[in-house]
């Protein structure tokens, strides 16, 4: 893949790399959020803010993750967001279910026929 290529990630594969982040590295705001995803995830990996704040709005109302108002390092208010208990085992349960689709779509790409 060429560094100017992108990965389109499937629905709700950013919530859970959202979710992921907030269990690894505590709370965070929205940009760092989407930067962190983008550092972990490597050149293939480019987030559009929107699509970043929009997921951070589904788990919020989910009771997935919380948000405070806190100052961000530049000095700027900022919200910041924090995994609930509800959302870590959210998080428990589509990894497994993520690793499970993984498996079963790579065998099927591995068969010859």
């Amino acid at each position: 893949m060429s560094s100017t290529e992108k990965l389109d990630l499937l629905p709700g594969t950013l919530d859970l790399l959202v979710l992921r982040t907030l269990d690894a590295m505590g709370a965070m705001h929205g940009y760092g959020i989407a930067r962190r995803i983008e550092q972990v995830g490597g050149e293939g990996v480019l987030l559009n803010e929107g699509t970043v704040y929009a997921s951070l709005l589904r788990l919020q109302q989910s009771g997935l993750i919380a948000a405070d108002w806190g100052v961000s390092e530049n000095g700027r208010k900022a919200r910041f967001y924090t995994i609930t208990s509800s959302g870590k085992k959210r998080l428990t349960s589509a990894t497994r279910t993520w690793e499970r689709t993984v498996a079963m779509v790579s065998r099927i790409l591995r068969t010859d026929s």
